[in-house]
């Protein structure tokens, strides 16, 4: 075993590292941290996605849980991870497990941790629980458990479903009868996960026709990674123009990261998309608490907050950081660059479910198309041109090649980088990457992956022109190293 708590919780292949050996040391080491933390008799929420045994794994989790004394609300059905967010808020649980591997590729499955607040478990509550897990590593057999049903039979372990609570809670966020009044044409992609049947629940039913693609189980995701970019929803965007549809919502696998397209089945970045929820939530809601965004998130959120008078934070990759800093600074909102965002009036943490319908909601309050909100944003917060390139490694190489690429970033000092004269240069804090600020307000972030053999280079320009050279100079950086 190597488990190691990433962005957002630990992830593997199943089979190989992913085991119920493994899944049942991380369910120890939180059931300690709940026993160290006082929160026995509140217990553990315990819920999972549609991957391959997901159901499985939650339940041999639970076993581990329960014989440590502590409370287990265990998921009867798969549901959005967020729901399991909301559950252990909404049942005063003193931490929540969700067996999920989010937009990981079908081998994978994974094993995420929530704090009593919903939100993602933060870096001190994490090292704790992998200095439990890392003697445990190699002596799983140590790891107490008792058989399912002697722990429901002892009052253990309350099985629950999520649905009811986590869908009333949405519809108090918004005016559902109005969305379904509205005659839209919806197109909704659920990529064979979570949130199969969610859309149609939540504003189906009226004038407006929900098209829900894939919203049955199908634990190969069709053979795509259940991540809501291109080419992955290559389908979806075709069938928005075909079906006439207005806007087409799309989300990942456990249903925490939004995607959008317009209505010529035209895909939004994930940093449009943040800027467009920001705008709706100064323009439309009238707020004007701070937002907080990632290292790798559009500069667009800053010119909006010089706009509005709101304070723009920027932390670290993931919504380990994320939450407690939303938390800390009340903040409205917060976002990264992987489509996840938080709503302070909904859940510290990630939903997808309701950045989407938030879009749909500025739609309907401006009786605008997404295209004519898109361009009207350019316009004031814009341009903005974005994107990502992943650079794989041989996993047996890239500990070598890490070294190299690091040294490399923290000697670069580059006077100009896509044809703009560098401006700034921040090496990040959580020393995994560096961020190259050009003169114009453009930007390359070259980050290196603590979990995968990966490197990401990141850009944001000013002009589609630029954007390709820009990449360009960040791969050669990596390669060159």
């Amino acid at each position: 075993m190597n488990i190691v708590f990433g962005t957002d919780g630990w992830r593997a292949r199943v089979a190989e590292e992913y085991t119920f050996d493994a899944v049942r040391v991380c369910a120890q080491s939180v059931a300690e941290w709940v026993q160290k933390h006082g929160g026995a008799d509140r217990g553990v929420v315990i819920g999972f996605d549609r991957r391959f045994a997901s159901e499985h794994f939650a339940a041999a989790a639970a076993e581990v849980v329960a014989a440590h004394d502590v409370n287990v609300h265990l998921a009867t059905a798969a549901a959005p991870t967020q729901s399991f967010s909301w559950a252990t808020m909404r049942r005063k649980a003193k931490a929540g497990i969700v067996i999920t591997a989010s937009h990981n590729p079908w081998t994978d499955n994974g094993f995420k941790v929530k704090a009593e607040t919903g939100a993602a478990g933060g870096p001190d509550m994490l090292k704790e629980l992998e200095a439990v897990i890392r003697p445990l590593e190699a002596h799983p057999e140590r790891v107490r458990r008792m058989k399912f049903d002697d722990a429901k039979a002892a009052g253990r372990i309350e099985l629950f479903d999520p649905a009811p609570d986590y869908l009333a809670h949405v519809a108090e966020l918004f005016d559902l009868e109005a969305f379904r009044a509205a005659g839209y044409t919806v197109v909704c992609e659920a990529l064979y996960g979570s949130a199969g049947g969610y859309f149609p629940r939540l504003i189906g039913g009226g004038k407006t026709k929900v098209v829900e693609l894939h919203g049955e189980r199908n634990p190969y995701f069709g053979g795509v990674n259940p991540e809501p970019i291109p080419p992955n929803i290559d389908e979806f965007l075709r069938r928005i123009p075909a079906e006439h549809g207005d806007v087409g919502l799309a989300v990942d696998g456990d249903a925490d990261r939004a995607g959008l397209a317009d209505e010529r089945g035209t895909f939004v970045t994930t940093l449009t998309l943040y800027a467009l929820l920001m705008w709706y939530l100064c323009e439309v809601r009238g707020l004007r608490q701070p937002v907080v965004k990632t290292v790798n998130m559009t500069s667009m959120v800053d010119r909006l907050g010089a706009k509005y008078g709101v304070k723009v934070y920027e932390v670290p990759v993931g919504f380990k950081y994320i939450g407690p800093k939303m938390q800390e600074t009340g903040a409205m909102m917060g976002g990264e660059e992987s489509g996840g965002f938080g709503f302070a009036m909904h859940l510290p943490e990630r939903d997808g479910i309701v950045a989407d319908l938030f879009f749909l909601d500025f739609m309907l309050k401006t009786k605008k198309k997404p295209s004519e909100l898109i361009a009207e944003l350019m316009r004031m917060a814009g341009p903005s041109y974005y994107l990502r390139r992943d650079l794989h490694f041989e996993a047996n190489a890239y500990t070598a090649a890490k070294e190299r690429i690091m040294r490399t970033l923290r000697e670069a000092a580059p006077e100009k980088l896509g044809g703009h004269a560098v401006a700034k240069i921040v090496h990040l804090d959580t020393n995994d990457g560096t961020k190259f600020f050009l003169d114009d307000g453009s930007w390359l972030l070259v980050r290196l992956s603590g979990t995968e053999p990966l490197v990401r280079v990141y850009a944001e320009t000013r002009s589609q022109d630029e954007l390709t050279p820009l990449l360009d100079a960040g791969e050669q950086m990596v390669k060159g190293a």
